[in-house]
């Protein structure tokens, strides 16, 4: 039985020199932020209880696809992950550990981040209703429209608000009632890109991450701005279509090309 002391002495060494990095990894806290997918909203639906979007001063149609918004979820401006989390967050291709700077302004608290991303979220709409009813030269002085989106913030849902509002205002501009009237064909299609007044659609960041979103809740087709194509690309989801587009007009455009099969889809 003499050989069994040395074994152990060897099985402790082994564990001091295994213990002290693992001490050290749930120990030291860094100043980076982890990002994984959010949610995704249907802009055509309810979320939390209350319709997204909401039209008065002229008539609306019945929708059948999906327009989905997509969110990122980032930890908070005030915490700092673990060594270990950031390793386990950094081998996992559906999140992504970068700089809390490159997130969130220096100093900044959770309460002003909030306020931050619903300032950013109230213009994102306000942008979103303007375009939709200067696509379909309608004034707003007539039309009224009321976007609710509880606890979610940012500018990178003003394309699919768009969108929304003009799928409920005016489809495809067939007149046929249901899917064969929809921007979406039926299909369920999710998006990002901020949006302007004039209808430009801009970058947003996080595309990587949202696809995983849009694809966790059923979509097939992926509406991206067109210079964040590259990052899109990576880990794309079994079966994601990336639509690239720079306007609302591309936007369309490749939605009718998609539903009718006539004329080039473009994609990433």
């Amino acid at each position: 039985m003499s050989w069994l002391a040395p074994r152990w002495s060897r099985l402790a060494l082994c564990g001091a020199f295994v213990v002290a990095p693992i001490v050290v990894a749930t120990t030291v806290h860094l100043p980076y932020a982890v990002l994984e997918p959010g949610i995704s909203v249907n802009t055509l639906a309810s979320f939390q209880g209350a319709e997204v979007i909401t039209i008065t001063g002229h008539p609306t149609r019945q929708t059948d696809g999906q327009l989905r918004m997509v969110t990122i979820s980032a930890t908070l401006p005030n915490y700092s992950p673990s060594l270990s989390e950031i390793a386990q967050a950094w081998f996992d291709p559906t999140k992504a550990v970068v700089p809390r700077g490159a997130v969130y302004a220096p100093g900044q608290s959770v309460s002003q981040v909030n306020a931050t991303n619903q300032q950013q979220m109230n213009q994102s709409q306000q942008a979103a209703t303007m375009a939709a009813l200067n696509y379909l030269d309608l004034s707003p002085d007539k039309v009224k429209v009321s976007l609710k989106l509880a606890d979610v913030g940012g500018p990178s849902a003003g394309l699919m608000f768009t969108l929304g509002i003009i799928d409920e205002l005016h489809g495809n501009g067939s007149g046929k009632p249901g899917a064969a009237g929809d921007l979406t064909g039926g299909r369920n299609i999710a998006g990002t890109g901020e949006i302007t007044d004039s209808g430009d659609v801009g970058a947003v960041g996080g595309v990587a991450l949202k696809t995983h979103a849009a694809a966790a809740d059923g979509a097939t087709v992926f509406l991206v701005p067109t210079s964040e194509c590259g990052d899109a690309k990576v880990n794309t989801p079994k079966g994601m279509q990336l639509i690239p587009v720079n306007t609302l007009d591309q936007a369309i455009q490749s939605l009718e090309a998609l539903e009718t099969g006539s004329g080039s889809v473009p994609h990433c």
